[in-house]
Formats: structure tokens, C-alpha cells, sequence
């Protein structure tokens, strides 16, 4: 059944920033470079080869095969990855951490959409190369973010002791994980591959960007997805520069407050992220902590460990791995080592880029585009002949629940339980009663005034009223209308930012990937609602 699909804005649960973007608010306009439409490509491409170096490709060529060496690479990743060695090849990169068995759904969204944009280009572009990569956060260190999937209404969770950077730690527990998951799973043939996969990924391999690497390769690598560890000595080599001015000269923190002044000027859009006076962690096995300038001394917080300005320069040449970029400074990062022309995130991931093109420019690299990843509610045919039964649109379903009861019982009642007329009319009566007071007495003003108040007041309560006597009159309707809408957003969110891809992968099997590659358009801009 083909997709439907509804725009961000009437969705409901997209910001007032993200909406301005995707109409192409002109106030905007600073804060991005190139629009995400297939004409505008051409100059972006046009851009980012103007300022790639050959060397640079082959440095990421030579790394991409050493991270990819005990993988079970597919043709087409492994074209895809020789194909970067060339001046007219460019990347299409989304970014995401490395939640516990992919963690909620939208993980599988942002890289169909990379690979769906990567194929667009190439059929508009054929002269070009394009390869959609999964970028893994392995230096992260919010472990309490990536800890658990939600399966079936119940949290899968991975106890464990961490610290330092997430890409880093030992699988070793995730034994006990998968007895639990194998147990919720039960034993049909989509259920046995979910089993098989997450022992491969997870038991099998010794720390987690390992484990990551494998779950998006077999998941994705029909498709040539090309996945990287940027917790690279030889990548973070060619970021050296950028280090060292953020260490002597804090361009980042100087650039990123004078654009976040203009953001609040602009309108009440919100700051996604501060800046740091400086926007690099230092990591070791155990360690990622701030690193802080102190009365002329540079020092990793909550450690021992200092520098003078010049010692510091000294380990940064001898072991760039240790210097580790956090939200401010990845993108940045990001497009030094990549051939890229465009960055495929959530709303939260374009807040924060919006507010980095002046720190760009500084630094003299290529901006990339920017894309709102596809976002995707999944519905069986079951459910969606339910919906058309109850005469739920696809903009009901959307509604907050309060908001959409109120509104289907107004739908399907036998009287008008709307008494914004009565509501006119009385307001109406009272400006003659206004005008009367001003040409008597103005004091009487005051209380035409409160009568008003109290008589709307009235109305209000009475509507209230009528609404749940009609609630329990229409229980059974309510009840299921409710429930399907329950079941598409659980706990009253959005279903690809609370549920697991295992739980569509039991009904759908290996054809739940292939259908989202059909029909997730990427530069649609709209969400999507899909029958399967």
C-alpha cells in the first residue's frame, strides 16, 4: 500500500525553528549555506571540491579498510569505500550514538535517508559519486542515553559500570541481555535472525564500535552504506590545525555566542547548545573530561593532568587520538575528513548546526547542507482499516490525546457540543451593555465586565459538561479510538522515537528495510505514514 504522508508543521511535534527552515524562512537564511534541493547540489559539490585534497581521501580510504578489515564487507560498500580515492566522489552522511540494538527506530530512518539522497544525486548527477555514511559518536560518553531499547512496552536494559568514551567499552554483560531479549522474542524465524544478529553483534565482538560497526553493516550493507570510527589517530591528524586554534585561540567559542546573539534576537527559536570557552575533551582508556585554560595552564578537569601552552602543542602532535571534538567542534571535524556535501539529522542535530555556519566560514570549511532526516510512523493494514472505519484522518491521529477525543466526539455526536456561537452572541450582547455604562456611569464598566466573565465562564462548564456526558455515551468509540491511537504513539510520543526496529522486524522480516527504501523520499520534507 503506498506511503501517505502529512507535513512537519501539522504534525505537531516539530519546533517553530525546524518549520521556518523547511519553508525556507527568509530569517534564516544566514544561519545555513545550501538549501537541500537536487539543483542546489551542483554548487555544493561545486564547493566541496574546490577545498578537498587528494591526500585527504587517501588517508580515508586507507583507514576506512583497516576499520573494515574484520568485517564482511559487500560489493557495493566496498566500491563505494575504493570510490572515495576519486576528486568526483562525495559523501552523504548522517551521524548517530550507539544505542543498544540501534535504540529507537528513527536510527534506521536517518541512514535510509542518506542512502535514498546518495541514489537521487547520482541518477540527477551521474558524472558524480555519491555514498551514503553512517558516522558512529564513539567518543561520546552519555552511556545512559544508549543503555537500553524499548521492546514491546518493556525496557531492555545493559547494566554496566562506564566511563570514557563509549565506542571503547567492553560488551562483556550483554550475555544477560540477550537471555531476557530472546525470552520477549519467542522462537518464530524472524525471531531466531533477531537472536542470531544480536549475538554476532554483541557477544561476539569485544567493545561496542565494533559491535555498532557489524549491526549497521548486515543491516545495511545491500545498500553500500559505508559506516566510520572518526576515533582515528590518522583522521584526527588532519584535524591538528583546527585543534590548535581552539586551544590558543578559542574561534569556536568566539564565533558560535556571537551567532547564538543573533538566534535570540531573531524570535523565541531557543539555544540548542553553549559553546565552551574550549570545545575539546581529552580521552584515554578510562578518561573523557573537559580540557580548561587556568591562569595560563591547560588542564583536563576533574584529573591531574596539565600543560603549559607549549607542552600542550607537543601532544597534540604526538597523539592527536587524545584530542576529542564535543558537539560544538564534531561537525567541524566531520567535514575536515569527509568529502561531504550534506548532513542528514534530526530537528535537535539542525538547532545546534544552525548555529556553527559563522564558525565555518572563520575556519574557512565548506558548510554542508542540511537535512531533516525522514520521519516515519508505521502502521499494519489492520490498523489503518480501523482508521478509515472511525473516520480518523491522518491528521487526527496526530492530535494530543486530550485534543483529539474532544475533537472525535464532536465528530460522531448526535448534537453540536460547540458553543463558540452562543459564546459570539453573548459578547455581542455585552457590547451594548458596554456602550450603555459609558454613556450612564463608567463605573458600572467593572462589573459588565465581571458578569461577562462569569456568564462565559458558564458556558465553558456547561460545554465541558455535555463533552463527558457524551464521552461515556460514546464510551466503546472512545475506547477504540484511543487504543490504535495507543498503539501508534506509544506513551504519547512519536512511535520512531520510542519503539525498536525488532519489534516491526518480527512482523516484516527482512522485507522491512527494502520497504522503507522504496517509499522514504528524502527531500520531500514531509512525514511519512506507511501501511505495511
Amino acid at each position: 500500500m503506498p506511503a501517505n504522508s502529512i507535513s512537519f508543521k501539522k504534525t505537531g511535534y516539530f519546533s517553530s525553528l525546524i518549520c521556518d527552515y523547511l519553508d525556507e524562512n527568509p530569517t534564516l537564511k544566514p544561519f545555513y549555506n545550501k538549501f537541500p534541493t537536487l539543483d542546489n547540489f551542483k554548487d555544493q559539490i561545486d564547493e566541496k571540491a574546490a577545498s578537498f585534497k587528494t591526500a585527504s581521501r587517501a588517508v580515508l580510504v586507507e583507514q576506512l579498510k583497516k576499520q573494515y578489515q574484520h568485517t564482511d564487507v559487500s560489493v557495493s560498500t566496498l566500491e563505494n569505500i575504493e570510490s572515495l580515492k576519486l576528486n568526483n566522489t562525495f559523501t552523504i552522511t548522517t551521524g548517530h550514538q550507539l544505542n543498544l540494538f540501534t535504540g529507537p527506530l528513527y536510527f534506521l530512518y536517518k541512514i535510509v535517508s542518506a542512502i535514498n539522497l546518495s541514489t537521487e544525486l547520482k541518477h540527477r548527477y551521474p558524472e558524480y559519486n555519491f555514498v551514503p555514511v553512517y558516522w558512529m559518536a564513539t567518543e561520546d560518553h552519555d552511556f545512559e542515553e544508549i543503555n537500553y531499547f524499548n521492546f514491546k512496552g518493556k525496557k531492555v536494559h545493559w547494566n554496566k559500570d562506564a566511563s570514557g568514551a563509549v565506542g571503547e567499552l567492553a560488551t562483556d554483560g550483554l550475555e544477560a541481555v540477550l537471555d531476557l531479549f530472546s525470552l520477549e522474542l519467542g522462537t518464530t524465524k524472524n525471531a531466531n535472525y533477531l537472536k542470531t544478529l544480536f549475538k554476532e553483534a554483541y557477544i561476539k565482538h569485544g567493545n561496542l564500535a565494533d559491535a555498532t560497526r557489524f549491526l549497521a553493516n548486515d543491516l545495511f550493507k545491500a545498500y553500500g552504506l559505508v559506516i566510520i570510527d572518526a576515533n582515528d589517530a590518522t583522521l584526527k591528524k588532519q584535524f591538528i590545525p583546527f585543534v590548535e586554534d581552539e586551544l590558543l585561540n578559542q574561534t569556536s567559542f568566539k564565533k558560535v555566542s556571537e551567532t547564538n546573539e543573533k538566534i535570540n534576537k531573531l524570535s523565541n527559536y531557543g539555544i540548542q547548545v553553549n559553546p565552551r570557552e574550549i570545545n575539546l575533551f581529552y580521552i584515554t582508556e578510562k578518561v573523557r573530561e573537559r580540557i580548561v585554560f587556568e591562569d595560563g595552564i591547560y588542564i583536563v578537569n576533574n584529573t591531574n593532568i596539565s600543560w603549559s601552552k607549549n607542552d600542550i602543542q607537543k601532544e597534540l602532535l604526538e597523539h592527536p587520538e587524545r584530542f576529542s571534538p564535543n558537539v560544538i567542534m564534531r561537525p567541524l571535524y566531520q567535514e575536515v575528513i569527509l568529502p561531504n556535501l550534506c548532513y542528514i539529522g534530526g530537528g535537535g542535530e539542525l538547532a545546534y548546526w544552525f548555529q556553527l555556519k559563522a564558525y565555518f566560514n572563520e575556519v574557512k570549511v565548506p558548510f554542508p547542507a542540511l537535512l531533516l532526516r525522514n520521519s516515519v510512523l508505521i502502521q499494519s493494514e489492520n490498523q489503518s482499516e480501523k482508521l478509515q472505519n472511525l473516520a480518523v484522518s491522518i491528521e487526527d491521529v496526530f492530535l494530543k490525546r486530550d485534543g483529539f477525543i474532544n475533537k472525535k466526539v464532536r465528530e460522531i455526536s448526535n448534537i453540536d457540543i460547540d458553543f463558540s456561537a452562543q459564546k459570539t452572541a453573548l459578547k455581542q450582547q455585552f457590547e451594548a451593555m458596554y456602550s450603555l455604562a459609558e454613556q450612564t456611569d463608567k463605573s458600572f464598566l467593572g462589573a459588565v465586565k465581571a458578569q461577562e466573565v462569569k456568564q462565559l465562564k458558564g458556558l465553558d462548564a456547561l460545554e465541558k459538561r455535555l463533552l463527558k456526558a457524551q464521552k461515556r455515551k460514546l464510551s466503546d468509540q472512545v475506547f477504540r479510538m484511543t487504543e490504535i491511537q495507543n498503539e501508534l504513539f506509544p506513551n504519547g510520543s512519536l512511535q520512531e522515537r520510542n519503539t525498536n526496529f525488532s519489534e516491526f522486524y518480527l512482523e516484516y522480516g527482512d522485507q522491512l528495510i527494502p520497504k522503507l527504501i522504496e517509499n522514504l523520499n528524502p527531500l520531500s520534507q514531509e512525514f511519512t505514514l506507511l501501511t505495511l
